[in-house]
């Protein structure tokens, strides 16, 4: 009869052989395969991020019924991490966002294609990563929990979760979880928590290492798998805050307003009881702010961008400058709608405005895409007299277009949302902003 230290011991001979495996197949995941273990006594195998949590039986009854499925679990786990699976930091449904990371793991795996990690589950694997890759493009958990989570998709959860969970995932979430879904057994919404600066700053690192290596690998041996790269694309993307960034497009001017910093109000009223009516220093009613005063948002309406991202995007930007304060007393920003050509242009003078332009949007266009219409246009509003200070432009789109060959008197942007993850590059007068389609629906 084995005693607990023994089986352990067995457990992380075991896990070494795993390890020292997948070393040999994909040397640049070196830094991902070293994190520490710790043995538990209940469960299965986890991984906070932190610590490689593992239950020793469990790994030896693995290990026994098939090498290469304790070798593939292993690898889902550490993937998990560099995928930063578990520090995605949002309220989410933790049953579909469980299932999105197992089949963004598994797809890699697959593609990988070692024998050291072949496993039967793989054929009816691929027939379901299929039909999602034909609704996302690409397989990464943000892609797929966002498939899972519309109105359109059509599965069975517990089927398709039979088919990819590997490994336990209660460790990444806060132990108070939302409401049960009504005659089910999965949750409801649930706050992450691994929210460690250090964990994530250092498995950051690691996402990075591993790109690198693979693109200096990929010269010598060829193709890598794309999955993988889309993944970690994902992962080392930077993040932009959309409030800082909309606040570098506001314009400075006057407000009419008594400025607090520069008025003296004791050289002023000595001035009015000395001399009556006569101040010896006159109020400053005129003090600096930046407010949105000129300015155009573009909404590329072509058939490949979808409307209710347009309707999110429009409802996230009037948010941030309601939230800042940032409209001028009036305002003209310009709205235009356009696909190869200028569909529409509806002229905003105030939040009254916007607010009905956001509950009563049509798209209007959907063919096409050439950015250059717009640009033409907002040049002869210039030429027209139609805005006093434009400094400006927002640019709404997936990217597929022609762009203007010289730069504008204005500063653009344009915005991308989550697209490719290999987005199409803007010319160098123009900025580039990548947002996730989270980070305008929240």
């Amino acid at each position: 009869m084995y005693d607990e230290a023994h089986i352990t011991e067995l457990a992380n001979d075991v896990l070494d052989i795993a390890r020292n495996r997948l070393l040999v197949n994909l040397r640049y995941l070196d830094t991902a395969l070293t994190f520490s273990g710790r043995a538990v006594y209940d469960g299965t195998i986890s991984s906070d991020g932190k610590n490689l949590k593992y239950s020793p039986v469990f790994i030896l009854k693995t290990y026994s019924g098939s090498k290469e499925q304790l070798t593939r679990t292993y690898l889902h786990t550490v993937l998990h991490c560099v995928f930063h699976h578990p520090f995605t930091g949002k309220s989410i449904r933790r049953d579909l966002w469980d299932l999105s990371c197992d089949i963004a793991a598994e797809s890699v795996i697959n593609e990988l294609g070692l024998t050291c990690t072949n496993t039967d589950r793989s054929v009816r694997q691929e027939y379901i990563t299929k039909q999602i890759k034909r609704k996302t493009g690409f397989l990464t958990a943000e892609k797929i929990y966002a498939f899972l989570k519309s109105p359109y998709s059509d599965f069975d959860i517990e089927d398709w979760s039979a088919f990819f969970a590997s490994d336990d995932h209660s460790c990444w979430y806060h132990c108070e979880t939302g409401p049960q879904d009504p005659g089910s057994k999965t949750y409801g919404e649930s706050a992450m928590v691994l929210n460690d600066s250090s964990i994530i700053t250092e498995w950051k690192s690691i996402a990075e290492h591993v790109q690198m290596e693979i693109e200096m690998y990929a010269k010598v041996r060829g193709r890598e798998s794309s999955a993988m790269v889309q993944n970690l694309r994902s992962v080392n993307r930077e993040r932009y805050d959309y409030s800082s960034f909309l606040k570098q497009f506001a314009v400075t001017h006057e407000d009419l307003k008594v400025s607090e910093d520069e008025f003296d109000y004791i050289y002023y009223t000595y001035g009015l009881s000395k001399y009556g009516k006569m101040p010896l220093i006159e109020p400053l009613e005129y003090r600096e702010s930046s407010k949105i005063h000129d300015f155009v948002i573009a909404i590329d309406t072509s058939g490949s961008v979808a409307g209710e991202q347009v309707q999110a995007f429009l409802q996230k930007t009037y948010n941030i400058l309601k939230e800042n304060d940032s409209f001028a007393s009036s305002v003209n920003i310009h709205i235009i709608q356009c696909d190869a050509s200028v569909q529409s242009d509806t002229v905003i003078t105030s939040t009254d405005d916007l607010d009905r332009y956001i509950a009563d949007m049509h798209i209007r266009g959907l063919g096409g895409t050439d950015f250059r219409p717009v640009f033409t246009y907002v040049e002869k509003l210039c030429a027209e007299g139609k805005f006093s200070d434009l400094r400006g432009l927002l640019y709404f789109t997936d990217g597929l277009g022609s762009y203007p060959e010289f730069k504008p008197d204005y500063r653009t942007a344009f915005i991308f949302v989550d697209e490719g993850y290999s987005t199409p590059e803007v010319p160098a007068w123009a900025i580039k902003v990548v947002l996730r389609a989270e980070d305008i629906q929240e």
